[in-house]
């Protein structure tokens, strides 16, 4: 699995709009699971820096991510263009792979393919 993660600067007047674009039930994520391999969506605010967000976007794989990205272009381009006037700024801040711990009950079964560290 991956996770997408990006950074966004939110305008303060914005905010509970682009909470509502951008979470786990928004439009965002209603794109997204249009497509194979989507596994969800995170949203995180900073306790700090208010305006401050992150978005997680978990996919089985990066390949079929991107193939959601070739196939959805008028639509995904469409979000961008109507949600980027919420928005002071945005980054994407990288591609992650999801590493999957050991856990204590995985040990006593003698688990080692998932509990590898390996990127799942």
């Amino acid at each position: 699995m991956i996770a997408i993660v990006w950074e966004f600067i939110v305008k303060e007047a914005s905010i509970p709009a682009f909470r509502q674009a951008y979470g786990p039930h928004g439009d965002w994520a209603a794109l997204f699971g249009q497509y194979p391999g989507y596994e969800g969506t995170t949203l995180l605010q900073d306790t700090t820096a208010t305006a401050r967000f992150l978005t997680i976007d978990r996919w089985q794989g990066e390949a079929l991510f991107r193939k959601m990205r070739r196939d959805s272009q008028p639509s995904y381009s469409r979000l961008d263009r109507r949600f980027g006037e919420l928005t002071v700024s945005e980054r994407e801040l990288g591609v992650f792979h999801c590493i999957r711990e050991l856990l204590p009950h995985d040990v006593e079964r003698g688990s080692s393919a998932q509990g590898s560290g390996a990127p799942q």
